[in-house]
């Protein structure tokens, strides 16, 4: 299972690495993904994150796969921590328990019925639960959003640098 999970993180940093494009340019898709990923529900986030990567000229790859940091794995965790906190934020009085309970009902319609059904049930639970899930979610926004795009940022200038030494290196040793 670790070498699973370390194939599928290198196969990703070379997506990331390998795009031809400005660095700028791919950190701006990956930070929009993210942002969409945290902040829309489940199924929602594509048909926002793609024609918004065309509008803020940022990468579509980085854009799609940048949403998946809630996938059919995290959301589990993810989607009741962000409701709890939304709701510590609002005063509310709602248990960990019942959010569980019923973004697992909102997680299967998803999957069942589509993204539409799911955001309608969602909004049909009703303020007590669309609210907390926008506002924890629009918190783990302001906290991953940022870093994510200086990470990327910092992650294909490194390596454009390193190749471009690499590249110098071997041109310096065929001339000689």
């Amino acid at each position: 299972m670790k070498r699973w999970w370390i194939r599928k993180l290198a196969r990703l940093r070379g997506k990331i690495l390998r795009e031809k494009a400005s660095p700028e340019y791919i950190a701006r898709g990956w930070a929009l993904g993210m942002f969409c990923g945290c902040l829309l529900p489940f199924g929602g986030q594509l048909i926002v994150s793609i024609p918004m990567s065309f509008l803020i000229k940022g990468s579509k790859v980085g854009a799609v796969v940048g949403t998946l940091i809630t996938n059919h794995f995290s959301i589990f965790i993810i989607y009741p921590a962000q409701c709890y906190v939304g709701n510590l934020l609002l005063g509310g009085d709602l248990s960990y328990g019942r959010i569980t309970d019923e973004i697992h009902r909102v997680i299967e319609l998803a999957e069942n019925n589509g993204a539409v059904a799911a955001f309608k049930a969602l909004i049909a639970l009703g303020w007590d639960f669309a609210a907390p899930f926008f506002i924890g979610g629009a918190l783990l926004t302001l906290i991953m959003t940022p870093p994510t795009y200086f990470f990327v940022l910092h992650l294909v200038r490194g390596y454009r640098r390193k190749r471009a030494a690499r590249m110098k290196r071997k041109s310096a040793a065929a001339s000689v």
